[in-house]
């Protein structure tokens, strides 16, 4: 791939990740928090199980695989990105996005414990620069916020459905695999909304352009972008730029929300970021990072 148009869409890609924390902050006075995620996601899902119907992707074809389809959805869509959402209406959107982004620094641990997975030196350095940069970021709020536990949650369901994709995504089409998890995972987050909050969504020309945002660019494009570069370049190098998300994160959290830069986090993110980075640095040399016996 050219490299104009590498770095083009890697920025494209990572910036969408990133910015979508305060977009999302931008949308809650206008929708509950579930709801708003549901609604996202549907349409995302809908939209591109229809692109893939239409070009005759391969589908599953057993209960069980669709089982595996939904397993992953719950983890991925409603598990994390519901707990996003819940943040956000607690913490702000730099703080939602430096503690969803460690989950690269969760699959090292989880993959150790439950896959057996074994991995560099310098990347478990890495998950120790990423968690004292947690510990940084958030050793410096004077109170308790529950979204501080949605933002860690989100980290451990994100490291959950990784894990749960490496073992089954070479089952599924990944297109297929991305139109079906996030449909289903959005059926979930509208149950969970009904279950959990009083549902409300408020139509207005503010909130359908937040809403068209969310589904288009921070979910489809997004997602096309990503899978693109990773499928026409090395993925392991390519991975190795996720830090500049939660960079990205906290940049549009300053600019759209006027979210205040404190040392602690601009300190403990550069900590994340140095952290995410090592740990999949392992990418760079052509090799998996995560390796089982």
């Amino acid at each position: 791939m050219n490299i104009f148009k590498f770095i083009a869409l890697l920025l494209l890609t990572t910036f969408l990740m990133g910015s979508s924390f305060a977009i999302v902050k931008l949308g809650l006075p206008y929708s509950s928090p579930l709801l708003l995620a549901a609604i996202r996601f549907i349409l995302a899902g809908v939209i591109m199980s229809t692109i893939v119907i239409i070009l005759k992707r391969p589908h599953p074809t057993t209960k069980e695989n669709w089982l595996k389809i939904l397993t992953i959805g719950t983890f991925q869509t409603a598990g994390v990105m519901g707990c996003i959402f819940l943040s956000l209406r607690t913490i702000t959107a730099s703080e939602s996005s430096i503690l969803t982004f460690t989950n690269p620094l969760l699959v090292v641990v989880l993959a150790t414990v439950f896959s057996q997975a074994h991995y560099r030196f310098y990347q478990w350095g890495g998950v120790v620069v990423g968690l004292v940069g947690v510990i940084i970021t958030m050793g410096a709020q004077i109170e308790f916020k529950i979204g501080i536990i949605f933002g860690i949650l989100s980290a451990v369901f994100w490291a959950i459905a990784t894990l749960l994709a490496k073992k089954w995504g070479v089952l599924f089409d990944t297109w297929v695999l991305s139109a079906y998890q996030m449909l289903f995972g959005g059926l979930l987050l509208l149950l969970g909304s009904f279950l959990l909050e009083e549902p409300f969504f408020i139509v207005n020309s503010h909130s359908i352009i937040i809403l068209l945002w969310l589904t288009i660019l921070s979910s489809i494009v997004q997602f096309a972008g990503w899978y693109y570069l990773l499928q026409k370049s090395d993925p392991g190098k390519t991975s190795a730029f996720l830090f500049l998300a939660p960079f990205f994160g906290v940049l549009t959290g300053w600019l759209l929300l006027d979210e205040p830069l404190k040392t602690s986090l601009l300190v403990g993110g550069l900590f994340i970021i140095v952290g995410i980075y090592l740990v999949n640095r392992n990418f760079t040399t052509g090799k998996l990072l995560l390796k089982t016996k």
